[in-house]
C-alpha cells in the first residue's frame, strides 16, 4: 500500500521519497526492537505473577468458599484490577509523567523539584535552571501564575520532608521487592516439581531454591548485559505458552468464565462473602506484581514501545492465562494449591516447567538491577551511603552493579526463603511492598498533575480519589495479614529507610556546619595573594561540599600546613534534580578573590542516574575548564554564558569554543604538527596523555605560547617515535592583555609542577547540649555508617600518591 501511495503520480522513485521510506522502515524497526526487548526487561516480574495469583488468594480465609462462583468473582477482580491499575493507570497516564524519557518515584520527585521549591538538596543553585534538560521539551516557566497550593506547599518545610520520607519510604518497599521477588517467583516455579514428584518434601524443594538463589546472585557481578539477548525470547516464548494453554482451558474446562469479564460478577463475590472476600484481596493484587517497573524502567526504552508491547502482548496473554486457570480451578478446585501447574495439559508440561523457571530467573534478574538503580539514586541525592558503583555496560545507560547491596540482598532473600518457606508468607509481604510503592506513585502523580501538567486541580483529586481508593482498600487488606508475613516488608524497608534518613540527616548536618562557619572573604583578603604562608609550585584541588563559599577546613589547612600550592582550586560534585547533565554544561568555573591570588571554584554537576567517572581524563578537563574560563572572564563584555555570584562571576564552560580564542592540542614532530580543538577538554588524544609539560616559546608566532607534554608508556618503541609529543597551545591571545597571558602561563606551569588532592578526614559529633535522640543518631548511628561505608578518597578516584588529608571535627 505505501508503495501505491509513493509511486501514485510518477513512474519513477524521486530520492526524497525513497529516502523518506528507508527512515519509516528503519524507525519502525527500531520501533519495534524496542518493544520486544522491553518484554526481558520490563515485563519478567509481571508476566510470572500467574503462577502464584490463585493459590495466595484461595489458600486463606476463602477456604470456605471454594465454589464455582467464588472463582468466577475472582476472576473479575483480577481482570478489573488488572485493567484499571497497569492499563488505564500506567500505561495511559502515569507514563506521560516520564522526565527526560526516566522513570520511577524519583523521576516525578525530581520533576516536581524542578517545579516548585520543595527540594531538600542543600547545594542548589538558581543557576541549575538554566541547564537544557533542566525542564521537559517545549516547557516555558510561567513563575506568574499563582497557584494556592504550590504557594502553600513552598511555605511549609515540614511537607517538603514529609514528601521525601514519602519517596524514600517507596524506594525501600522497592529495595524490598529486590529480596522478595526472587523468592517468591523462584520457590513457586520450583514448587512445579512437587505436582509430579510428589514424594519430594517441602525442605527439598527450599533446598533447591536457595541453590538456584545463591547461582542468580553470585552471577551479578557479569552484568545484565551478556545474558540480555536471551531474556526477551524467553518471556515471550513463555507468554505466548501461558496464553495458547489459557484460551485451551477455557474452552476445554468451562467457557462460562466468559461472563466473569462483567464487573457484575465482584458485587456477587463479595455479598456471598462478605469480610473473606476483603482479606482475599491480599493475594488478587499480586497479579500486578511488577507493574511499577513499566514506568521504572522506562529510561531503558521509550513510552511508546512500551505501551504497545504492553498493549498488544502483556495484557491479552496475562488476560488469557488467567481466565484459563480460572475455568480449569472452576471444575477442580481442589487443585488449588498448585494451580498453574496443576492447569497445564501432559503433553507440555515438562517444556513448560522449564520456561517458567528460566521466567522466574528474568524476573528476578530485572528486579535486583533495578534496585541497584533504585540504590544508586538514592546515593545521588544524598540519602544513602557510598558505596562502590560498577557500571556492566558500555552501551546501555543506567545498568549498574553494585557488590555490599548485591550481598546483602542475598542474605535477605535466603532469610526470607528459609524463614517464610511458604509461598503464600511470601507472598503477604510482597503485596505490602507493592501496593505501597504504587500508592505513593499515586501521591507523586497527582501533584505532578497540577505543577507539571498545569491540569486544574479537580483533575488531580478525582485522580487521586479514584485510583488512591483502589489502592487504599488493597492496602488495607494486605495489612490484616501483616502477622501471616506481611511484617516482613516493613522490616525490611524501615531497616533501610533508617540507614537512607541517617545519613541524609547527618550530611545536611555537616553541611550545614560548613555554611554558618565558612571562612569569610574579608579574612582571606586580609592574608594577602600568597596567604600567609609560602606558595609553592603546584595545583591543589580541595574538595568541598559547599558550592558558594570557602569552607571552614580551609582556615585549617592554612594555619597547620606550612606551604600551599600556587594554583588553588575548590572542587565540588554535587548532584542535581534532573536524570542527565549534558556533558558541555557539567563544568561550572568561578574566581575566588582577586585575579593574583589565584584560586578558582569548579563545580561538577551530575544527574541522579549520570555516571559519575572521569577516569584518568578528569584533571586536563579541569585545566582545560579553567583555562577557558579565563579566556572567557577576558572577554565578558560578550559572552552570554556568565552568571553573578557573590564571590565573582560563575561561568558554564561551553563544550564548543564561544570566546574566539583558540585552546589546541596537537600532535607535534619536526616535520609537522596536526591540530584538533579541544572541547571542555574531551579530546580523545587528550585522554591518553600523562602530562608532563615542558614550557617553551613557540617560533612560529610572539603572540603565541605553547606547552608540550610527552606520552608515557612508550617503552617498547624506538627513540624517534618515543619523542611524539603532543602541544597544548593557546591562539588568539593578540588583542588580550599581559595579566591574562601570565595568568593562563601559570596554571600551566602549575599543572607541570604537579596536583595534590586535598580532602577533609572529618568527625562529626553532637554537642553537648544536643537531646539524647541527636546524640544517638550522630554519635553512634551516623558515625557507624561513615565508618563502614565506601571511603570519600575511593568514591573520588583520588589517587594515594597525590593525597593530603587533614583531620576535623564537626560539632553539629
Amino acid at each position: 500500500m505505501g508503495r501505491e501511495l509513493a509511486f501514485s503520480d510518477t513512474s519513477l522513485s524521486l530520492p526524497w521519497q525513497v529516502s523518506t521510506q528507508f527512515n519509516r522502515r528503519s524507525c519502525s524497526r527500531r520501533f519495534l526492537l524496542l518493544a520486544y526487548q522491553s518484554f526481558g526487561v520490563v515485563y519478567g516480574d509481571l508476566a510470572t505473577s500467574p503462577i502464584y495469583v490463585y493459590t495466595n488468594s484461595f489458600l486463606g480465609r476463602l477456604n470456605d468458599h471454594r465454589d464455582e462462583e467464588t472463582v468466577l468473582g475472582v476472576f473479575s477482580l483480577i481482570f478489573w484490577t488488572f485493567t484499571l491499575i497497569p492499563l488505564i493507570k500506567y500505561a495511559i497516564i502515569v507514563l506521560g509523567a516520564d522526565d527526560n524519557g526516566e522513570g520511577g518515584p524519583f523521576a516525578l520527585y525530581s520533576l516536581l523539584c524542578r517545579h516548585a521549591k520543595i527540594s531538600l538538596l542543600p547545594n542548589q543553585q538558581a543557576v541549575d535552571e538554566e541547564l537544557s534538560t533542566y525542564y521537559r521539551t517545549g516547557y516555558i516557566p510561567q513563575n506568574s501564575i499563582y497557584s494556592p497550593l504550590k504557594r502553600f506547599l513552598e511555605n511549609h518545610r515540614n511537607l517538603h520532608t514529609c514528601l521525601l520520607v514519602s519517596v524514600l519510604f517507596g524506594a525501600c518497599m522497592v529495595i524490598g521487592d529486590g529480596v522478595l521477588t526472587p523468592a517468591i517467583s523462584v520457590r513457586s516455579s520450583i514448587s512445579g516439581l512437587q505436582v509430579k514428584a510428589e514424594e519430594l518434601l517441602d525442605g527439598e524443594v527450599v533446598f533447591i531454591s536457595c541453590i538456584v538463589l545463591v547461582s542468580l546472585f553470585a552471577l551479578q557481578h557479569k552484568g545484565t548485559q551478556r545474558v540480555a539477548f536471551l531474556f526477551a525470547p524467553i518471556v515471550f516464548l513463555w507468554l505466548t505458552s501461558i496464553a495458547v494453554i489459557g484460551l485451551y482451558n477455557t474452552f476445554y474446562w468451562n467457557t462460562r468464565i466468559l461472563y466473569a469479564l462483567s464487573p457484575h460478577y465482584i458485587v456477587k463475590f463479595f455479598q456471598s462473602t462478605g469480610i473473606d472476600g476483603w482479606i482475599s484481596l491480599g493475594g488478587i493484587v499480586l497479579s500486578v506484581t511488577g507493574t511499577e517497573a513499566m514506568f521504572a524502567d522506562l529510561g531503558h526504552f521509550n513510552t511508546a514501545s512500551v505501551r504497545v508491547a504492553f498493549l498488544f502482548v502483556i495484557y491479552p496473554c496475562l488476560v488469557l492465562q488467567y481466565m484459563g486457570q480460572a475455568a480449569f480451578l472452576s471444575k477442580n478446585i481442589s487443585d488449588v494449591t498448585y494451580s498453574f501447574f496443576e492447569s497445564i495439559p501432559e503433553l507440555v508440561y515438562w517444556p513448560v516447567f522449564v520456561l517458567s523457571t528460566l521466567a522466574a530467573i528474568v524476573a528476578s534478574q530485572s528486579v535486583i538491577t533495578a534496585t541497584f538503580s533504585i540504590v544508586k539514586q538514592c546515593h545521588s541525592l544524598g540519602c544513602f551511603p557510598r558505596v562502590k558503583i560498577v557500571h556492566t555496560s558500555k552501551w546501555i545507560r543506567g545498568q549498574v552493579y553494585i557488590p555490599e547491596i548485591n550481598w546483602i540482598l542475598m542474605v535477605l532473600c535466603l532469610a526470607v526463603t528459609l524463614g517464610l518457606r511458604d509461598t503464600t508468607a511470601i507472598g503477604n509481604a510482597y503485596g505490602v511492598a507493592i501496593v505501597t510503592v504504587m500508592f505513593v506513585t499515586t501521591l507523586l502523580m497527582t501533584l505532578v498533575i497540577v505543577f507539571v501538567w498545569r491540569k486544574r486541580v479537580i483533575f488531580a483529586l478525582f485522580f487521586l480519589a479514584f485510583f488512591g481508593l483502589i489502592e487504599v482498600a488493597y492496602l488495607s487488606s494486605s495489612l490484616v495479614k501483616v502477622r501471616q508475613g506481611g511484617w516482613v516488608s516493613f522490616v525490611l524497608s524501615s531497616v533501610f529507610m533508617v540507614v537512607m534518613y541517617v545519613w541524609h540527616y547527618g550530611t545536611c548536618k555537616k553541611y550545614l556546619f560548613d555554611l554558618q562557619n565558612k571562612v569569610p572573604m574579608k579574612w582571606i583578603l586580609t592574608l594577602g595573594p600568597s596567604l600567609g604562608i609560602v606558595r609553592v609550585p603546584g595545583i591543589g584541588l580541595i574538595y568541598t561540599q559547599l558550592v558558594t563559599d570557602v569552607p571552614p577546613i580551609f582556615s585549617h589547612f592554612v594555619t597547620n600546613l606550612p606551604a600551599f600550592h600556587q594554583v588553588l582550586v575548590f572542587v565540588s560534585i554535587k548532584s542535581v534534580p534532573i536524570p542527565y547533565v549534558p556533558p558541555g554544561e557539567r563544568h561550572l568555573i568561578g574566581r575566588i578573590g582577586p585575579r593574583m591570588y589565584k584560586m578558582y571554584r569548579c563545580i561538577i554537576r551530575y544527574g541522579y542516574k549520570d555516571v559519575q567517572d572521569d577516569g584518568d581524563n578528569f584533571e586536563n578537563q579541569l585545566i582545560s575548564s579553567i583555562a577557558k574560563f579565563i579566556q572567557m572572564e577576558a572577554l565578558e563584555s560578550s559572552s552570554e554564558r556568565l552568571v553573578s555570584s557573590p564571590e565573582g562571576r560563575m561561568v558554564v564552560v561551553p563544550a564548543t569554543n564561544t570566546c574566539g580564542i583558540d585552546l589546541v592540542i596537537g600532535d607535534s614532530s619536526e616535520s609537522s604538527c596536526c591540530s584538533t580543538f579541544v572541547t571542555n577538554g574531551e579530546s580523545t588524544m587528550l585522554q591518553s596523555i600523562e602530562p608532563l609539560y615542558e614550557e617553551q616559546e613557540s617560533t612560529q608566532s610572539s603572540n603565541q605560547r605553547s606547552v608540550q607534554f610527552e606520552l608515557s608508556g612508550q617503552e617498547n618503541i624506538n627513540s624517534e617515535v618515543n619523542c611524539r609529543r603532543v602541544q597544548f597551545e593557546l591562539h588568539g591571545l593578540e588583542n588580550t592583555n599581559s595579566e591574562v597571558k601570565e595568568e593562563l602561563e601559570a596554571l600551566l606551569g602549575a599543572k607541570q609542577a604537579g596536583i595534590a588532592y586535598i580532602v577533609g578526614h572529618s568527625y562529626v559529633k553532637a554537642m553537648k547540649s544536643s537531646s539524647f535522640l541527636k546524640k544517638i543518631v550522630i554519635d553512634y548511628a551516623y558515625s557507624f555508617l561513615r565508618k563502614n561505608c565506601r571511603a570519600p578518597t575511593a568514591a573520588l578516584n583520588i589517587p594515594h600518591t597525590s593525597l593530603i588529608e587533614v583531620g576535623m571535627i564537626y560539632y553539629v
